[in-house]
């Protein structure tokens, strides 16, 4: 019987997803006991359909501009999986002789890759293990996930030069709010001062997911900056809730096959509250998909160890190892340091890490020194900027 390898991607693609799937592929092909190695178009999806691509003979110079490619290289997509799916896809794992899977996505698709593992023990004779992918930064057990870096890179760079742009024209839209992803969690918020080292710069005002909205405390801090610093910059998650959990953006636009909310409109609402409110103009920026994938500002920091936690996937699996997914735990903040160790699956599928309470002062709605010390040496190397003003 012959002992392939499939891997597939799944969720929203970062900047390094592919730096992932290539250290999947390459460690695979190095070994002798990987007789093919396959590929699911869409995740699960693909398998599901039969939608698989032969990436035994990918060529070293193919796989490198593969790595360096915003995107999911084989595509990606959501899907929670049935009982009949888990059959489907034992059939086609059959059919195509694979022993190995490496699943390469955020908290769903741990799910996912748990699922397989637990019916593999039963008829497939699998071994499964999840390789970690989100910019929510939100997988429990792990120090942090592949993706995250690259997102706080672009967010805390997009920020500060908008805070610039602001500054240079506070009489005309003296209020910028930056409307970010993050999901439930507020990591990537957060990560928005990271760029400035300037106060008055901001952002003056960050409001992450765990928060419950308060309109009168939001209004008073913009109001604070505007009234010292003559503008005031504002982040904020998509995703934030009022205190009876009501989202505070316009319209729910729908929800995902695993029941997360898709936000539209938290940005707007909040423009035209200040307006309304305090009587000033404002303005909103939404980078939407381009905070998420974006190539330009990605960290090299991140694409290293995406490249490792898919190396490592391969070689765990080889060893025996199912039903884990690769953690990153870290040695050292200077020089930093981090290794990789496996984590049982039941410990991530379908949980959520939030924010610790001493990242973020919910007083002065900032970012706490102990905060940047943990991102800071995720953004990779390079100052962003570096920028002056007069």
């Amino acid at each position: 019987m012959s002992r392939n390898l499939i891997v597939g991607q799944s969720g929203g693609p970062t900047a390094v997803i592919n730096e992932s799937l290539v250290g999947v592929v390459q460690a695979a092909q190095a070994s002798p006991e990987v007789d093919r190695v396959l590929g699911m178009r869409r995740g699960i999806e693909g398998l599901l359909e039969g939608s698989l691509i032969d990436l035994t003979d990918l060529d070293a110079d193919r796989a490198e501009r593969i790595a360096g490619t915003p995107g999911a290289a084989l595509g990606s997509c959501r899907r929670r999986i049935t009982d009949e799916d888990i059959e489907r896809a034992g059939a086609t794992l059959r059919d195509h002789d694979v022993k190995y899977v490496c699943y390469i996505g955020g908290n769903d698709s741990a799910d996912t890759t748990h699922r397989i593992s637990a019916e593999s023990e039963n008829h497939l004779g699998l071994h499964a293990v999840a390789v970690p992918k989100t910019i929510d930064n939100d997988l429990p057990e792990t120090d942090h996930c592949p993706g995250y870096g690259s997102i706080a890179r672009f967010v805390a760079t997009a920020v500060l030069e908008t805070a610039l742009d602001t500054r240079s024209l506070p009489r005309a839209y003296p209020i910028k709010i930056i409307e970010v992803m993050g999901r439930d969690a507020g990591w990537v918020a957060v990560s928005a001062g990271l760029g400035s080292r300037n106060p008055e710069l901001g952002p003056h005002v960050i409001w992450p997911p765990e928060l419950p909205f308060d309109p009168a405390h939001f209004l008073a801090r913009i109001e604070q900056a505007h009234r010292d610093c003559g503008y005031a910059i504002a982040v904020v998650a998509e995703t934030i809730r009022d205190k009876h959990g009501q989202p505070v953006g316009a319209e729910l636009a729908s929800v995902d096959d695993f029941g997360h909310p898709i936000m539209r409109g938290t940005a707007d609402t909040l423009m035209r509250l200040v307006e309304r409110e305090l009587g000033v103009t404002a303005r909103f920026d939404k980078p939407g998909g381009l905070q998420r994938s974006s190539f330009c500002l990605r960290s090299d920091v991140d694409a290293k160890e995406a490249r490792e936690v898919g190396t490592e996937a391969v070689r765990l699996v080889l060893e025996g190892q199912t039903d884990v997914m690769v953690g990153l735990r870290r040695l050292d903040d200077s020089p930093y340091r981090v290794e990789t160790f496996p984590i049982p699956l039941e410990k991530i599928a379908n949980r959520q890490r939030a924010l610790p309470a001493d990242y973020f002062d919910p007083r002065e709605l900032r970012a706490t020194d102990a905060f940047r010390r943990y991102a800071q040496p995720l953004l990779g190397a390079g100052p962003i900027g570096p920028f002056e003003t007069l």
